[in-house]
């Protein structure tokens, strides 16, 4: 009997799963943009699924050039990444040094939990994907690394 009654409510079930599932067939169809102001200029950014700055579920991608840095950071939830081509670096702790690390190569995964101080990036372009429960926050180590404190230069005075 039960048995019975869970599997009619599985069954019940299913069309309303399928019916809440994201699907992105054709990759050609991602929508690319510059990424937040919270994260170095250069690279292009990509929602697959959830909203990165409401509470729950979120997918993104990124497509990182040559070069890219993410300096010292945490994040207020865990940090889930996976490569899907190139190589993308990544290291613990509280100072860049790009002597350490691990180097993660397509189909590779790190995950980065809660508080976590670490850093991360590409010597070659990669493409890497971001998923956890939102918001997705970042908070830099040193202050001056923020992209968002950035001052705006001025021209000089004539």
């Amino acid at each position: 009997m039960r048995k019975t009654i869970l599997s009619a409510l599985l069954l019940a079930a299913a069309p309303l799963a399928a019916a809440a599932m994201d699907v992105t067939a054709d990759p050609s169809a991602i929508k690319w943009g510059p990424g937040p102001a919270a994260l170095p200029p250069g690279a292009q950014f990509a929602v697959i699924s959830g909203d990165p700055g409401a509470n729950g579920p979120y997918v993104i991608r990124a497509r990182l050039p040559a070069g890219y840095t993410v300096p010292p950071h945490t994040h207020l939830t865990d940090e889930n990444v996976t490569v899907i081509s190139g190589t993308f670096r990544f290291a613990m702790g509280a100072t860049l040094d790009k002597s350490k690390g691990d180097a993660v190569k397509a189909g590779g995964f790190f995950r980065a939990e809660q508080g976590m101080q670490h850093y991360a990036w590409a010597d070659e372009p990669a493409e890497i994907q971001v998923h956890g429960i939102g918001p997705f926050t970042i908070t830099y180590v040193n202050p001056a690394d923020d992209p968002r404190n950035a001052t705006a230069k001025t021209a000089p005075a004539k």
